[in-house]
């Protein structure tokens, strides 16, 4: 990394509670474990029409087992009214799986919660840390019920400033609340088209959290830099 860094700023669902996979990934490979066949395109369609009216329709209080439950029982709705055939068959007479969902989700997270610590200590004790995510409202609960808050100066989430990534603005919010600049300020997240497009936007340097096989599959001609999870950030820091 060129020059001097002050402030880290990371994404939050994918980058702190995972190594580089977003939710829809996570919620369609977990679906896949309990037997639905569908592939991630048709996934797709019924993860974000039981993901959108989440956007605000949280109270602000609820911590991420709520608001895993509430994805999850939105995807069962979603998916039981999209699936005909032996899949319908499945859906209905499946009443555990959703339950089943939401124990592997928060079980995932929560170990990589508990892995990313120490690192999220060791790094607030040297640089300033923030966090900007595309989130429902209650990001901030979200982050005290996983035990994060206290390494992190400023949570900014897109349904609380009305901005979401990649606009600059949300990113902007971040900077301003911790007086720090973008020539300063490296931002970490999973997303190329949210977080390395709303880094370059900023004029904020970038790190890519993403599974090896993730990076090479979507390599491409702008060179970055990548991890695989977040203890790997200390060697590109130096």
């Amino acid at each position: 990394m060129n020059g001097p860094i002050k402030t880290l700023l990371f994404d939050f669902g994918g980058t702190l509670d995972a190594d580089g996979v977003a939710w829809k990934e996570r919620f369609h490979a977990l679906y896949r474990s309990e037997g639905l066949d569908m592939a991630g395109d048709a996934f797709a369609p019924a993860f974000y029409a039981a993901d959108d009216p989440l956007v605000g329709g949280l109270s602000r209080r609820t911590d991420l087992s709520g608001t895993v439950q509430a994805l999850t029982a939105n995807l069962e709705s979603e998916l039981a009214r999209c699936c005909v055939g032996r899949d319908r068959i499945k859906i209905d007479s499946s009443s555990d799986r959703g339950r089943r969902v939401v124990s592997g989700f928060l079980s995932d997270a929560l170990a990589t919660f508990e892995r990313n610590r120490p690192v999220l200590k060791a790094l607030s004790e040297r640089y300033q840390l923030g966090i900007v995510s595309n989130f429902y409202g209650n990001l901030e609960a979200v982050c005290q019920s996983a035990g994060l808050c206290s390494f992190f100066k400023v949570i900014v989430d897109s349904y609380c400033v009305g901005a979401e990534k990649p606009d600059p603005a949300i990113f902007r919010a971040a900077l301003e609340r911790l007086g720090a600049t973008p020539e300063k300020t490296v931002f970490i997240g999973d997303s190329l088209r949210r977080d390395r497009e709303g880094a370059r936007r900023t004029g904020m340097r970038f790190i890519r959290i993403a599974p090896l096989d993730v990076q090479y599959a979507q390599a491409d001609r702008q060179a970055e830099s990548a991890v695989t999870d977040l203890h790997d950030l200390t060697k590109i820091l130096q």
